[in-house]
């Protein structure tokens, strides 16, 4: 008799009793979807996994600590059979069906009454797949789609014209270190979804290619200013473009309230009654420097890392940053926007107590395909910077952490 496709439904499982039987990978990767449906959920199990016993801790479900029993899945709603005995999860797959229990079995698909599709969410849809031949038994093939589907949603490319969604307002994106892909998966979305872009020289550049042709991307650093400070041009282009009633997207390099004077932003767009959304961006400060295979903190080397900025010298008078007291610290210095007060960055710390053998590195355009990276000392960085030439945006990293990794290539 030619097999019949599966019938795919959606359960609501909120408070009806779930028995799991077994408690071990297949228990650990399918229990939080369980969890966060809501399900009175009964683990039926002699061991655990470390993170199915927390689970258990935790109170989100009941454990059983023995094998399985006839009689286990009285009054259950829906079960998962996942233990290692053969036996024991053929005698739980007749007890289900005798009492009309939906049943998932993870060592024998074609004897389970239910199969667990793929899936993956995005934005309050929950995309599942099941294919309909015997590949529905591939969870390569039917995981694939799901995440070809999942990441179309997400990056807004599989949503049809007259379904676009539209975010009102500003929504202030962190883009990253500068690898588009390191962007968060909300803060694409909402990229795809934008009327105007107004993008900073350090975000990510080549995210902006992908952007429809209607989309209207202004480049901060060329916004006319006049008489008013960049910043006040730009905060005054973000509220006139959002209420003209379009979706603007601030799109900003790293995270936005990492010296990126977001708030600033975000201030001065709640002073004009703009609804603003902030979308955090993975920072340089962490992500450069591991892109580079060095570690801001590491076992036994650095058990603090502290992010500085360089944009003034620490004998300038707007400097807010405590040198002396920077210096004294035995972990991880991060300065950023610091390439051109290097040399003056260095002979202070040195000048409060730092050795002048403190490795440090700096990793110029880090996470894109022109990233390198330059070791030194505090006592050689500011010759080396000038030797090697090397230009903003870098990171510069000072400490033992700089040594951890492996070395670097020439």
């Amino acid at each position: 008799m030619a097999e019949h496709p599966a019938y795919p439904v959606g359960l609501r499982l909120s408070g009806r009793r779930v028995v799991v039987l077994g408690g071990g990978q297949v228990a650990q990767r399918r229990l939080p979807a369980l969890i966060a449906a809501g399900a009175d959920i009964v683990l039926v199990s002699p061991e655990a996994t470390p993170s199915v016993e927390a689970m258990a801790d935790a109170g989100e479900i009941s454990w059983v600590g023995r094998r399985y029993e006839d009689g286990d899945l009285a009054e259950a709603w829906y079960a998962l059979i996942a233990t290692s005995d053969p036996d024991a999860n053929t005698a739980a797959s007749a007890e289900a069906e005798r009492n009309r229990v939906w049943c998932v079995r993870s060592d024998d698909a074609d004897r389970a009454t239910a199969w667990t599709p793929a899936t993956g969410h995005s934005e309050g849809v929950t995309v599942a797949v099941l294919t309909t031949d015997a590949r529905g038994r591939d969870p390569r093939h039917t995981a694939a789609i799901r995440d070809a589907v999942v990441e179309g949603l997400r990056d807004g490319t599989l949503v049809a014209p007259h379904h676009r969604t539209r975010t009102p307002g500003v929504a202030l994106v962190g883009g990253g270190p500068g690898d588009p892909d390191l962007i968060t998966v909300r803060g694409r979305r909402l990229l795809a979804e934008a009327d105007v872009v107004i993008a900073d020289r350090l975000g990510p550049r080549d995210l902006l290619a992908e952007l429809p042709p209607h989309v209207e991307v202004i480049d901060a650093a060329k916004i006319p200013y006049g008489r008013y400070m960049a910043q006040e041009a730009i905060n005054n282009a973000l509220i006139e473009h959002a209420r003209q009633g379009k979706s603007v997207v601030r799109l900003k390099g790293g995270d936005p309230f990492v010296f990126g004077r977001g708030m600033e932003e975000v201030q001065a767009l709640a002073e004009a009654g703009i609804p603003c959304t902030v979308v955090p961006g993975i920072s340089s400060s962490i992500s450069v420097p591991g892109a580079a295979g060095i570690p801001v903190t590491h076992r036994g080397v650095a058990h603090e890392f502290t992010v500085v900025s360089g944009h003034v010298a620490p004998d300038d008078e707007r400097s807010l940053a405590d040198w002396p007291s920077l210096a004294r610290l035995t972990g991880t210095l991060v300065i950023l926007m610091g390439v051109d007060k290097i040399g003056k960055i260095a002979e202070t710390l040195v000048a409060h107590g730092k050795s002048p053998e403190t490795p440090v590195a700096l990793v110029q355009e880090g996470t894109t395909a022109a990233q390198r990276r330059v070791d030194a000392t505090l006592a050689t960085v500011a010759e080396t910077v000038r030797a090697e030439d090397v230009k903003p945006p870098a990171v510069i990293v000072i400490g033992e952490v700089v040594k951890v990794g492996p070395e670097p290539a020439v």
